[in-house]
Formats: structure tokens, sequence, C-alpha cells
């Protein structure tokens, strides 16, 4: 301990010091009192009582007096320090000091690190769990070049991930989608198995002048007397059967030729010749064929209730094949860019009802309405080609495809009453017929004899009727009718052409379009019936035919 007496008298001060046992080993405290000149006397007896009490103590000092760097006087007491051998020389405490300073610094910084690291750490654990918090600004010095290093791997890192999270979560939304989708379509398919299932659909009344055949269908015609038949109110209860397909509703897309035609006697127009390609006569069933002699008043039987029902195509099959019948009835509506659907019944009455069965979906898009049912298939022009399909209803699959040498095909050849009719496919007694034309034969009606199996052309007749002339055509044993207009009600059908003989004439037995636009027409040689679709409405004619 030191103590310092300032002297007034000329600036002197008295200092006494006392090196008693230091808590830090390497320096020592001092104490210095500094009085007021007014002080003096006391500072004077504060010396002198420790003087005394380091004699009492036996400790021994020594007194020196000296001047300091300002020119005053200074008196110093020194004793020995009673623990302490030696004191620590200063450059060897700075030395220490500096040392310690270092090594404090370096745990500084490697304390800085750690806490660096644990912010990453905490941020990448964060944004696994969910959270997205931004990193805290270290508030030490700056990182080395290994944290720089590590800051840099771990935003690489961060970008990849980024990258594979925008990845799953694309394919997340597609799975997604396809979820929604695969949900809607079982539950089309839940609601259409319940309509089966309870055999009921809702019925709305639909005003329309469908008529309820004569359930005899075997009943003789007879042109003098004329059949009333009940009207009944019905509404094809399409919704249902449509949601099996995947295709949907689609835009109307069909050719319509708005012409006019009068018939006209056949002397006026083409005189009667012989004009077979092929002089080979076409086998006939013994017993069941004749001449087209008359044809009976339309029975409709319902009405479409949609724009993709203005033209179609509806039929039984004549020599159906198990598990159909005869009485099984096909439908198909053939207004729009993607005909696919085809409609099945029991039977007529669940025809009139609107309550298909079931419902086929070609697997390739049918062009008008030329097709037709025969032999447990449905045989049908391809759109925009002319190749034919053959589609086995049993397998629901395709069976054959064949193209019709050089048919027009696509709006090039059609009926008057256009709808790409160029192909138009007939059944009689002979078997299975294609109604075209060719370039060739420069828009004149070609027929040609089909393999039902492999759809090979057996025989080919081309004839001098020129088919956008006539407004539709159908066979009866080996004989093509055409028919003269499908909208004036009272048309005629106008010319026929023999294959057996090749022979081309007139003939004007009368046929009533009743509503006004014919698009089909086609003759079913078992019922000996003439099925037509009437501008939505489904008709049918009773015919009679001369004995051979």
């Amino acid at each position: 301990m030191t103590v310092e007496v300032n002297s007034p008298i000329r600036g002197a001060r008295l200092s006494t010091s006392h090196f008693l046992p230091c808590a830090f080993p390497l320096r020592c405290s001092s104490l210095t009192l500094s009085a007021l000149p007014s002080l003096y006397i006391m500072g004077s007896l504060a010396l002198h009582i420790v003087v005394t009490l380091w004699v009492a103590q036996g400790i021994s000092g020594q007194f020196s007096r000296s001047s300091d760097l300002n020119g005053q006087c200074t008196y110093s007491f020194t004793v020995p320090s009673a623990t302490e051998a030696s004191c620590t020389e200063p450059g060897q405490a700075k030395s220490v000091i500096q040392e310690l300073q270092l090594e404090l610094s370096v745990r500084h910084k490697d304390m800085e690190t750690l806490n660096t690291r644990l912010g990453l750490l905490e941020k990448i654990v964060n944004r696994f769990l969910g959270g997205e918090g931004p990193l805290k600004p270290s508030t030490g010095p700056q990182a080395g070049a290994d944290l720089q290093v590590e800051v840099q791997k771990l935003r690489m890192e961060k970008d990849e991930w980024e990258g594979q999270r925008a990845s799953l979560e694309m394919a997340y939304a597609d799975l997604l989608k396809e979820k929604d989708s695969l949900q809607e379509e079982k539950l089309q398919l839940n609601q259409r198995l319940e309509t089966v299932l309870q055999g009921q659909c809702p019925q709305v009344s639909d005003p329309s002048r469908t008529q309820v055949p004569d359930p005899s269908r075997t009943q003789v015609p007879d042109p003098s007397r004329t059949r009333v038949p009940d009207t009944f109110k019905a509404k094809d209860q399409q919704a249902p059967s449509r949601q099996v397909s995947r295709w949907g509703a689609d835009p109307v897309g069909y050719q319509e030729l708005k012409s006019e035609l009068t018939a006209l006697p056949a002397s006026q127009m083409i005189p009667e010749t012989h004009l077979a390609n092929h002089s080979s006569e076409t086998t006939r069933a013994e017993g069941t064929c004749g001449e087209l002699t008359w044809i009976g008043e339309p029975t409709t039987y319902r009405k479409a209730d949609n724009i993709a029902g203005k033209y179609g195509v509806w039929m039984r099959d004549p020599k159906p094949l198990a598990p159909y019948t005869m009485d099984t009835v096909w439908r198909v509506n053939t207004v729009g860019a993607d005909i696919r659907q085809v409609f099945e019944y029991e039977n007529i009455d669940q025809l009139i009802k609107g309550y298909p069965g079931k419902v086929y979906v070609l697997p390739r898009s049918m062009e008008s309405n030329g097709a037709v049912i025969y032999k447990g298939s449905l045989y049908y022009p391809r759109r925009k080609s002319r190749i034919l399909v053959k589609y086995d209803f049993k397998t629901e699959s395709v069976a054959v495809q064949k193209e019709l040498p050089n048919a027009g095909y696509h709006g090039q050849y059609p009926y008057s009453w256009g709808g790409y009719t160029d192909i138009d496919l007939a059944v009689d007694e002979v078997g299975l017929w294609a109604i075209y034309s060719t370039e060739k034969a420069k828009g004149s009606i070609v027929l040609s004899l089909l393999d039902s199996e492999s759809l090979e052309v057996k025989q080919s007749w081309e004839s001098q009727i020129r088919k956008q002339s006539v407004a539709n055509a159908f066979m009866i044993c080996g004989t093509l009718y055409t028919v003269g207009s499908y909208s004036s009600s009272s048309t005629t059908v106008n010319f026929a052409f023999d294959t057996s003989t090749g022979a081309q004439r007139p003939v004007g037995i009368p046929f009533k379009n009743q509503y006004g636009y014919a698009s089909m027409i086609d003759y079913n040689p078992t019922e000996k019936k003439i099925y037509g679709w009437d501008n939505f409405n489904m008709v049918s004619y009773d015919v009679r035919l001369s004995k051979m």
C-alpha cells in the first residue's frame, strides 16, 4: 500500500508504500490518498500512525525522498512482501496478458462460428418442419473462409431442395387431377349401374307425334286400310348413357346440302339399259325375294331430344348372333365430329322409354349414318377415309378394317342431302352391300357386294344413276332402289337397278317423308321392313314384294 500526501509547501507530496500480499500474483495493488493543503496535518498524522504500526509488527522498511517528473517532493516508505519472493517484471506481465487476450479472442471467434452454424441448423430444421424463418445476422466479427464455404454449400443444397420441391408439387398436382378424373368416372359408372339395377329412369313428357307400333310384326300390309297408331309421350333419357363416353359431347360438325329435287319419271332422265360390269348372277334366297311394289305409311317409335339426334341410324340385326336376338335394337346418333357411341336396347319398348341396356364406345370414329348391323357386328365407314370397319359387339373390338378401293369419301359423292354420305352400307337377302361412287364412275352409283367376314369386294356393278341426284338408296333382293327427295312429304322411289341382269328401270312407288328430312333409309330382310330416320324421328315402313 502506498500513501501519498502532497505538501502545500513548494509543491511537496508525501507518499507511503506498503507491499502486502496481493490477490493477483503478478501485480500489486496500490492506494493513493491525496489531501488538500488544509488536510496536510491529517495526512502527516496518518503517516505517523502507519509507521508506528509497521514498527510494532516488526516490519522493517526504508524511507526515501525524491522529486517526481513534475518537480514535486515525494516521500516513500518501502517494506518487503511477507508472502512474495519476487515481483514479476513488467515485460513478462505484458506478454502474459497479450497471450491471454489472444486466447480469449480465438475462443470468442469460435463461439461466434458456433453460434452461426447453430443458426443455420435451426433454419434447416424449421424449413423441414414447415417454417421459413430468415437467418439471423451475426453480431460478431466477420466469419472466416471456412464459414463462407459452409454457407455456400448450404445455399446450393437449399436451391437443390427447392427444385426438388417444385417438381414434387407439380407431380402431386397431376396426381390430384388424375384422382379427380377417376373419381368422376367412378361416380358416372355408379350412377349408370344404379339406373340399370333399378330399371327406371325419370321420364319427361315430350309432346311428339310418336306412335306405338302394332304388337304383331307379321301383319300383312293392306294399302286400302289406314292404321292409326296410339300416340304416347316419351323422351330419350340419354344423360346416363352419355356419361359412359370419355369423349363427352362433341361440337356439331356435319355437311348438309340444302337442295330440292323433283322426282321425274326415269324415262325422262336415263334410258333403260343394261350396265352390269360383271355377267355373273347374284345368288338369291329361294322363296323370299321379289320386286318392291308398295311401301306403307311410316310408324314412329320415338324422337331424339337434341341436335346430335337430327340424323342417325337405328335397326335390328336381320341375322343376330347370341347373346343378341331379333328383339335387340341398335341406335347411333350421327351428328358430330366424333361419332363413337352405339346404344343397345333390349327390345323396342326399352327404346321407346329411352332405357339403353348398354352403350358401346367405338375405338374409331364413324362417318355419317351409312352403318348397318349384321351378324352380331356393326359395319361402318371410318371418319374421313374410305376404310370400312367391322366392330364385333361380343368382343367389343374391331375385327376387320379394309379399304374400299377408289371410293369417294368425306363429301366427294354424297346423297343430295349431304351429311358426308359418300359410302352407304346396306343389307338384304343377298348379303352386305356398299353403295358409293368413284372418280372413274364420275359420280354415278357403284354397287359392291362385300364378304361380311373379310370385307373384301366380291363383285361390283356400275349404274348411270347420279348419286348426288337422289336423296337415299337401299337394297332389296339384290336390287338397288333410290328415293327422289329427302324433304318432300310425298316423294317416290324413282329408280331400280337389278344386279342380276344389270338392268336399270324407272319406278314410281310413293314414299312419305312425314317429318321433312329423311336422312337414313335401310331395309331389314328378315322383318321385311324399311327403317328410317326422319328429322329426329325413328320410323319404320312396311313393304310388299311381288313374287319372283
